[in-house]
């Protein structure tokens, strides 16, 4: 194998290892975000806010990893 064969490998695997992550994580808060409304749900607010801020620090992460995938590939096909 040569080194784009390589780049786009490392970027494929890191790209799915990604997207899993970012999965089981938003999974893993929207489930917690539900039971604690279940077990309160005058907070319903307070809860959705946190969890829309955490929610959208998680695709945060998971989109700059994304790039970096990107920049492995477009670096390693150069």
């Amino acid at each position: 194998m040569n080194a784009v064969a390589y780049a786009y490998l490392s970027a494929g695997i890191g790209a799915g290892l990604t997207i899993i992550g970012a999965g089981l994580g938003i999974g893993k808060l929207a489930g917690a975000a539900l039971e604690g409304t279940a077990r309160q749900p005058s907070a319903t607010g307070d809860i959705r806010t946190s969890m829309l801020i955490a929610a959208g620090l998680i695709e945060g992460a998971a989109l700059f990893a994304l790039i970096i995938c990107i920049l492995l590939t477009v670096k390693g096909a150069v």
